[in-house]
C-alpha cells in the first residue's frame, strides 16, 4: 500500500497543490486546517507514514502540534516536515528541538518538497532482516523495528534520531563532520544550519542517558563514536 501523508496547512489553495502533487507522486492523503483537526486526523488509523505541518495555524502553532504528535506513543515516530514562512535559524532550531525531521520555507519548490518526502519515506522504511539487530555495550538496536534499549529498557527515539544514531553506530571510530551528517542523515542537501546537527545530537545523548557518553565531541570538527564501550578514544 501507498505511504499515507497528513497535510496540515490552513491555505486551502495551497492544501489543493499538496494533495495534486502528493497523489500525483502516488501517496494517500488526508489533510486538516487546523491544529485539533491535525491532531484528530493522525489519531486515526492508519497512522500517517509523514506529517506536512504549517507553523502558523489558526488555533494553535505547529510546534505544539509537534510536540503533541511527539508524545503520542501512535505518532511518536511518524516523520514531521514542517513548512512556514519563518526562516530564521531560531525558528529551525525550535523546529527540530521539538522533533521535526525537516524544515521547508515559503514560499518553496513544490518539486523539491515532493524529493524531500521521497527521501524521507525511504529512509523511514526498514532495514534487512540480516542486519535486524545491533549491539554495543549497554546499547541495543533492531533496526527493523526503529526501537532502540538501553540496559534492556526502551527508548523511544524520533525518526530522524534513529537514523543518527544508526548512522554513528555503524560508523564507530570514524569522524563525523556535521556537514557528512547533515547530507548522510537528513539525506539531501537540505537548507539548514550545522547548528541543527548539534541540537539532534544533544536530544538524542539525553534519551540515551549513560549510552549518550558513547557520543564523543571533536570541537571544532563534529563527533565520533566510541570504538569499544569502554573506551574513550578521543
Amino acid at each position: 500500500m501507498s505511504a499515507l501523508v497528513l497535510v496540515v496547512e490552513d491555505e486551502q489553495d495551497l492544501v489543493r497543490a499538496l494533495e495534486y502533487n502528493l497523489k500525483r507522486e502516488g501517496y494517500q492523503v488526508r489533510s486538516a486546517l487546523t491544529g485539533e483537526e491535525a491532531l484528530a486526523q493522525a489519531a486515526r488509523e492508519p497512522v500517517p507514514d509523514l506529517v506536512l505541518l504549517d507553523l502558523m495555524l489558526p488555533d494553535m502553532s505547529g510546534v505544539e502540534v509537534c510536540r503533541q504528535l511527539r508524545r503520542n506513543e501512535a505518532t511518536c515516530e511518524v516523520p514531521i516536515v514542517m513548512i512556514t514562512a519563518k526562516g530564521e535559524e531560531i525558528d529551525r532550531v525550535v523546529g527540530f528541538e521539538v522533533g521535526a525531521d525537516d524544515y521547508v520555507v515559503k514560499p518553496f519548490s513544490v518539486r523539491e518538497l515532493m524529493l524531500r518526502v521521497r527521501a524521507i519515506l525511504r529512509r523511514a522504511q526498514p532495514e534487512t532482516p540480516e542486519t535486524r539487530e545491533l549491539r554495543f555495550g549497554c546499547l541495543r538496536i533492531d533496526t527493523e523495528a526503529h526501537r532502540v534499549w538501553v540496559d534492556e529498557e526502551e527508548r523511544r527515539l524520533t525518526a530522524l534520531e534513529f537514523r543518527l544514531l544508526h548512522t554513528f553506530l555503524t560508523r564507530r571510530g570514524r569522524v563525523q563532520t556535521r556537514e557528512m551528517l547533515l547530507q548522510d542523515v537528513w539525506g539531501i542537501d537540505a537548507d539548514v544550519s550545522t547548528r541543527t546537527v548539534d541540537t539532534h545530537v544533544k536530544r538524542l545523548r539525553e534519551k540515551l542517558g549513560e549510552a549518550g557518553a558513547y557520543v564523543k565531541t571533536l570541537r571544532g570538527v563534529g563527533y565520533r563514536f566510541r570504538t569499544q564501550p569502554d573506551s574513550d578514544d578521543l
